[in-house]
């Protein structure tokens, strides 16, 4: 490549000399590079004197290594950050107020650099530019084909991101941060390499023997024996003795080859597939919330509920669980309403032999917290408060109080008080204060949360010294749902749709707090997916999307 003879600098480099330097950086002098230069040293000159600032590049190529040239911002020190944009440009800002320059490549002041043009488009392929070309026009536009705003970075790239705490990932077990989760970025499915050593934990245990030769010799699992749409049950036992007469029915089930235990092998190196699910529900029932529901059965075993509750799963555990390899856990949806007994869960171990390791990192996430349990439903003494100036006066009839208490009773629960107010502040007020004078730990109030003018009972809410209130749910029907505190009491805003559709958002909401769990905002927003009631003809809620 030749360097184009131009009258041009970047900074203190001539365009000969820069040309030198990001060919020695960067392998050789990349049209990217050169126009990063200009962009750097024209930010750099829009900042204060004294500054001290960091960047952001919006784009992963050549840009970031112009910034790193010319700048002390570098990936390694975190004063540089990429942001992948695929934008060209780049930002440089105050590293204590965010205020700084973004700088971007404007194609709209290209006219008149066609090669430029070609360039930054990829109209052509690398092969067919004219490079020569393309660096002189790159040089005479200088940062003439830049544009410059000021602008204020947003918070989370101020200052100096820590790493905060280091862990020891449960399956790769190497140090990681732990903001990242329960188990580290790469074993999260991000990691740029997989090993290409298989598993060895089956030839270290068992022994394939062709069938023929087995006679004599003990299986070491359960074999399964299918006929299509009639039959699919152990056909062989874990520990049978195969005889002459096995020989045929093996072959016929398509087991030409089988594992058999060999005295010999070295097993302390592998976990057999019935020990290791064992060991997993051990763990999954240690708090109580679970039984085994039966023995081991070709490596899996199904757990059910210890008593009635709610079903609840750590999302996190769950996934660093079943990121393990080898190993599978699958759950019934959280907040699910589960009776005594009801099947929840099933964990297995997927091959014959696990290796210990692996066993060992799978079995270390379920010991590090809870993943499935069972939340039992307080028996809450519950007020009804139904406002509304019609009903009050006797203009409609209420149909609140006997559609609210089939649902609290249907969960264990009992209305001790119920009233019926104007549309006044001051009455809901004064009938919140004697609810929970009354010993009300659930209060649950009717309408009134709409956007008509007379609907004032979210203000009184407020007024009355409610806490923590959430109000609005993405779940329709029942969007106008509200979820607070007030005093020791959970309150409960029950939408006007609830008179009109069997289940409603407060179906879902009401399960969580007589729990305990009562939705955050957070979570709240997660229940949008799925909170599509489709309000069939005949309802099958909750065994439906709706249901959570």
């Amino acid at each position: 490549m030749t360097t184009p003879t131009i009258e041009a600098c970047i900074g203190q480099y001539s365009a000969d000399q820069y040309i030198d330097l990001i060919t020695r950086f960067h392998s050789y002098p990349a049209p990217g590079l050169i126009v990063g230069g200009f962009m750097v040293e024209l930010a750099k000159r829009h900042m204060p004197e004294g500054v001290l600032y960091d960047a952001v590049a919006e784009t992963s190529s050549c840009l970031p290594d112009a910034i790193q040239l010319l700048t002390p911002c570098t990936a390694g020190n975190n004063w540089l950050k990429i942001v992948d944009l695929g934008r060209y440009a780049m930002t440089l800002f105050n590293k204590h107020t965010g205020e700084g320059v973004r700088v971007h490549l404007d194609q709209a002041k290209l006219g008149g650099y066609d090669e430029y043009r070609v360039w930054y488009f990829k109209e052509k392929h690398k092969k067919d530019q004219n490079s020569s070309k393309l660096r002189r026009q790159i040089f005479e536009a200088g940062e003439s084909v830049l544009t410059v705003t000021p602008v204020r970075v947003l918070d989370r790239y101020v200052g100096k991101v820590s790493k905060g705490g280091i862990g020891v990932c449960p399956i790769c077990n190497e140090a990681y941060p732990v903001r990242h989760g329960p188990v580290c970025l790469g074993c999260s499915g991000q990691a740029p390499t997989f090993s290409t050593e298989p598993s060895k934990a089956s030839s270290l245990a068992a022994k394939i023997v062709p069938v023929e030769e087995a006679v004599g010799k003990t299986t070491v699992h359960d074999m399964t024996r299918i006929a299509p749409g009639t039959f699919k049950g152990v056909e062989f036992k874990r520990g049978h003795t195969i005889s002459v007469g096995d020989v045929c029915r093996l072959q016929h089930m398509g087991r030409m080859h089988v594992y058999v235990a060999d005295e010999e092998a070295a097993a302390g190196d592998a976990v057999h597939e019935d020990e290791a699910a064992g060991r997993f529900a051990t763990s999954l029932c240690a708090e109580g919330s679970l039984v085994a529901d039966g023995p081991v059965h070709e490596g899996k075993i199904t757990l059910a509920a210890a008593h009635d509750g709610l079903l609840l799963v750590n999302d996190e555990a769950l996934k660093a669980f079943n990121l393990c390899p080898d190993v599978a856990l699958s759950v019934r949806r959280s907040a699910s309403l589960v009776k005594k007994g009801d099947r929840v869960a099933g964990v297995r171990a997927l091959p014959l032999f696990i290796d210990r390791p692996r066993f060992l990192a799978a079995h270390s996430v379920l010991k590090r917290g809870t993943v499935i349990s069972v939340a039992p439903l307080r028996p809450a003494k519950v007020g009804i408060l139904i406002t509304g100036t019609e009903v009050f006066q006797g203009l409609i009839e209420d149909r609140f109080e006997p559609i609210l208490t089939k649902k609290v009773q249907a969960l264990g629960s009992q209305v001790i008080a119920s009233r019926i107010v104007p549309d006044d502040k001051d009455a809901i007020k004064a009938a919140l204060a004697d609810f929970l004078g009354a010993g009300c730990d659930l209060i649950m109030t009717t309408a009134g949360l709409s956007v008509d003018p007379d609907d004032v009972t979210r203000q009184a809410i407020i007024e009355a010294g409610a806490q923590d209130i959430r109000f609005g749910v993405p779940l329709l029907p029942g969007n106008m749902a509200l979820v607070a505190k007030i005093g020791a009491a959970d309150l409960l805003g029950v939408p006007a749709c609830a008179l009109f559709y069997k289940t409603t958002s407060i179906d879902r909401l009401l399960p969580r707090i007589l729990a305990g769990v009562s939705p955050t905002r957070q979570e709240l927003a997660s229940f949008a997916n799925g909170g599509f009631c489709l309000n069939c003809e005949t309802c099958s809620f909750p065994h439906c999307p709706f249901g959570g």
